[in-house]
């Protein structure tokens, strides 16, 4: 059975970006690690913050695209009913 992932990682400036995957490991580290030119590596975006699971991709989808729509301050609050100090996650999952 396939694990889907919608997720929120943040900038040190606390830019932040929703996004949705199949493999959290590997889509963090692509982040961490700038390996894929765009938004994430031009505002330097390399904390996870958040993240939920979900076992149908359709679901994963319809909520990427609920938590994209919202304005910062809803994705903020998000973060904080998990992770109210705002650290990184993924911290030690490379090492």
């Amino acid at each position: 059975m396939q694990t889907y992932y919608v997720y929120i990682m943040a900038s040190q400036a606390g830019v932040l970006y929703v996004g949705m995957t199949n493999n959290i490991k590997n889509r963090v580290h692509q982040h961490k690690k700038h390996l894929i030119a765009g938004f994430t590596d031009k505002y330097n975006i390399d904390r996870l913050m958040y993240f939920e699971t979900f076992s149908h991709v359709s679901a994963a989808i319809k909520r990427e695209k609920q938590v994209k729509s919202w304005r910062r301050e809803k994705k903020a609050n998000l973060i904080d009913t998990k992770n109210p100090d705002w650290t990184d996650l993924a911290e030690d999952w490379y090492q």
